[in-house]
């Protein structure tokens, strides 16, 4: 990936697997846990959502089953979709710590407004 930030779906997805494979239910549920049920993916966007990561090596196919007759395919976190997801989080605490340094700065009132 380039060193732009990515996508708030790609980072949920990529958190959503962070610690353990999931397969795309897992997946929709564990997003609307991460994102306090702020982001409901619906199964479209998710799966292709995943065919995008799998082409850029972010994720991988960890198994292949069939459960109650039907597929079922969970996906893991690759090496560099590792290094993708931590890079993103340390940028967003860069930020996050930047914002709450400018807020917590008290500037003098002049004439009732703020300098």
């Amino acid at each position: 990936m380039t060193e732009r930030s990515i996508q708030e779906p790609t980072l949920l997805l990529l958190t959503a697997l962070a610690d353990a494979p999931r397969h795309g239910y897992a997946l929709i549920q564990e997003i609307a846990v991460i994102s306090g049920g702020r982001v409901r993916m619906r199964a479209g966007t998710l799966y292709g959502a995943l065919d995008r990561l799998l082409g850029q090596g972010l994720i991988r196919v960890e198994s292949d089953e069939v459960v109650d007759g039907r597929a079922r395919r969970t996906y893991a976190l690759s090496d560099s979709g590792r290094a993708v997801l931590a890079a993103e989080a340390e940028r967003l605490r860069a930020v996050a710590a930047e914002a709450e340094r400018r807020l917590a700065v008290v500037r003098p009132r002049l004439n009732g407004a703020f300098a």
